[in-house]
């Protein structure tokens, strides 16, 4: 019998569905930190195997031997294990494929998501997502293929593989992720910016320019250094238009990364040999992360500013 003035709680089915899309949400929420604690561990266990088996042979070769030395020769009777060619080549080749991919990819990307017609924006946009999924190796092919013999041809040189042609490639190559990230940043921009702008009496191109681009300047630095990522990172196109020889970067001459330089000895190397080809594995390594660092600082003093 109730007791008098006490009446029972009704059930609510409400209360259920709330504990089960709490539990629903800790369950995805314990999934999503298990998945960034497995990359994050498998971050650092590349970085301890990397360190484990370079850190022998720069040991033995010593640091500035290997470093500066400007002679590469791991197979002579008396070795060689000099990589300054090497990284020269990465900072030249890298630099030289943004001088050119990141103004085009810049500028492309504020004419994309300002400027272009819808269908023009569509094909465009197409474009640039067949450029991205064209595999590394198509790229090389088409380079040895027409962009050797061509400079070969235009410039009169004894051979066209050469740094030239690894920063033409590297170019193209980087264009579609400097493209994509850019006018996502562009477009992330609030509309009201443009309209106060215009409303002051500045051009669309003004506005573009002096409003627009100041604001996603971030999600644009972000392209920066994924194309950077994607330049320094690349081996198969490289290693088929560079004429991959251990010499001192120049221009017209064929040239190896430090890529490359892993990529083509690794599999016969033993020994030394293949101990310092995972130091060239580690200096790459330790580029990229100087790459996302300088970036951060980067992000950071812009925000501060």
């Amino acid at each position: 019998m109730e007791r008098a003035g006490i009446a029972p709680r009704p059930f609510r089915k409400g209360d259920n569905m709330a504990k089960k899309k709490q539990l629903v949400e800790n369950l995805v929420h314990g999934l999503f930190l298990l998945l960034g604690l497995i990359t994050v561990g498998c971050v650092l266990l590349i970085t301890l195997y990397l360190v484990v088996s370079g850190i022998p042979a720069i040991r033995e070769i010593g640091l500035a031997d290997f470093l500066f030395g400007r002679r590469w020769a791991s197979t002579a009777a008396e070795p060689a294990y000099g990589i300054l060619p090497f990284i020269l080549t990465s900072i030249y080749g890298t630099a030289g494929a943004i001088l050119i991919g990141v103004p085009l990819g810049f500028l492309c990307a504020v004419y994309l998501a300002k400027m272009a017609q819808p269908g023009i924006r569509n094909i465009m946009e197409s474009a640039v997502s067949l450029l991205a999924g064209i595999p590394s190796v198509v790229y090389g092919l088409v380079g040895m293929l027409v962009l050797v013999p061509g400079i070969r041809r235009l410039f009169h040189v004894p051979d066209g593989a050469s740094l030239l042609a690894a920063i033409l490639v590297l170019a193209v190559m980087i264009l579609p992720s400097i493209i994509k990230v850019s006018i996502t940043a562009l477009e992330a921009v609030p509309r009201e910016y443009e309209e106060a702008s215009l409303a002051l009496g500045a051009t669309p191109v003004e506005t573009w320019f002096r409003v627009s681009v100041p604001a996603a300047k971030s999600g644009i630095a972000a392209a920066v250094v994924l194309g950077v990522g994607r330049a320094i990172g690349e081996t198969m196109a490289v290693m088929m238009v560079s004429g991959n020889a251990p010499n001192m970067p120049d221009l017209f001459q064929s040239v190896r990364f430090l890529t490359t330089a892993v990529a083509s000895e690794m599999a016969y190397s033993a020994g030394l040999q293949q101990q310092a080809l995972f130091s060239i594995a580690l200096v790459l390594f330790l580029f990229i992360m100087l790459i996302n660092a300088a970036l951060k600082a980067f992000l950071k003093g812009s925000k501060e500013g």
